[in-house]
């Protein structure tokens, strides 16, 4: 059964469409699309207004609703997820974002309303309060403090600055080569592996007086694990490398790329 419309005015489609779900009473997510479309109809026909771009859009949304009107006798779609697909659920977005923004224009509104009736008074403070100053008590405010403890304070703040600098980038200057006489140094770990027999990786890095030297001793280890003139070993991944020096005296000498 159709309830009269009698308002004539309403802020667009969605306004009216919101205005017979609540008059029915109805469930925004379950509109009975036949009833409400029927009442919609009828309203445009009691419309006088002659601005086509007002029907226009009245008109738009009753077309929408007969299309959903159709889609609802039909076999209901399938999505991707296998999921049937209300036709209604574009439409019951569309007009829960409208009635999100009505609800909100209402709030706005009563707090303009309420701001209106707000007066302030221009403060009238005679100028020796504004202009008065609460005495700091410098006892108070230093305390316990020393000339000592100030001292120390300012030694931990100046210690703080420093820690601050990087001691190797802050010295950098011209970068200079450094040269490796890479036949000395194969001479050296060679002599090195057969002193020691069994030895840490690590021990041996930490005797190299620079990062070159460091490159250079680490590929001579590569190369002699390459020739089967060493073994390593190491329990796990974050423990230390050990390397065990094997029977090299049918080996031939090493070589190695120079490295500049």
């Amino acid at each position: 059964m159709a309830i009269p419309v009698k308002l004539e005015v309403f802020e667009g489609p969605l306004d009216l469409l919101l205005h017979l779900i609540d008059k029915n009473k109805v469930d925004i997510y379950d509109i009975p699309i036949v009833e409400i479309t029927e009442q919609y109809l009828d309203y445009i026909r009691q419309m006088e207004t002659e601005d086509m771009n007002v029907v226009s859009e009245f008109l738009v949304m009753a077309a929408t609703l007969i299309d959903i009107k159709c889609r609802m006798l039909l076999p209901k779609e399938v999505n991707e997820e296998g999921e049937e697909e209300d036709p209604r659920a574009e439409l019951v977005e569309k007009l829960l974002e409208y009635k999100m923004c009505k609800y909100m224009s209402y709030e706005l509104r009563d707090r303009m309303i309420d701001a209106e009736r707000s007066f302030y008074k221009s403060p009238t403070l005679p100028k020796e309060v504004a202009e008065y100053r609460q005495p700091v008590n410098y006892e108070e405010l230093i305390g316990d403090m020393t000339l000592q403890k100030l001292h120390e304070i300012f030694k931990q703040v100046m210690k703080r600055q420093e820690d601050k600098i990087d001691p190797v980038r802050s010295t950098f200057g011209n970068i200079e080569k450094d040269e490796i006489d890479m036949d000395l140094k194969m001479t050296y770990v060679e002599a090195y592996v057969r002193s020691h027999k069994t030895f840490s990786f690590r021990k041996l890095l930490e005797k190299q007086s620079s990062k070159m030297e460091v490159i250079v001793t680490f590929l001579v280890i590569l190369e002699m694990i390459k020739t089967g003139r060493i073994g390593i070993e190491q329990e796990d991944i974050f423990a230390d490398i050990i390397i065990t020096t094997k029977d090299v005296s049918s080996q031939e000498p090493l070589q190695l790329t120079s490295v500049g």
